[in-house]
């Protein structure tokens, strides 16, 4: 799967609110999520697919009822994507701390010191 199908996957905040509960609560059959939002059983499922065809949940079946797991790994290519960016800010934050701390040494205007 691509990150872009990763990514449209994510964009919904029920998307999200699902995939939130498989990793606080574990493995879960489709009904039991559903009861969790205020929409239909059918939207619920259309959400799970969404979820599942981006990799991020596995559906298994056990009798009638169809199980959702949390996958994590398309999180984790999400994640080493966003590496760069987080190193970016954290670098521009030093930078600013830098810049704060030296501007408190030198007395910034206004002070009464």
């Amino acid at each position: 799967m691509t990150a872009d199908h990763v990514f449209t996957a994510l964009a919904s905040p029920a998307r999200r609110e699902l995939l939130r509960l498989l990793l606080d609560e574990g493995a879960q059959p489709a009904g039991r999520l559903a009861e969790r939002f205020d929409m239909s059983r059918p939207s619920v499922s259309e959400h799970l697919k969404v979820l599942r065809d981006a990799g991020l949940v596995a559906e298994t079946r056990k009798g009638r009822e169809r199980h959702y797991r949390l996958e994590a790994a398309p999180l984790m290519d999400i994640r080493d994507w966003l590496t760069p960016y987080e190193r970016f800010w954290r670098e521009k934050l030093a930078n600013l701390t830098t810049l704060l701390d030296e501007m408190e040494e030198d007395g910034a205007p206004g002070d009464a010191s």
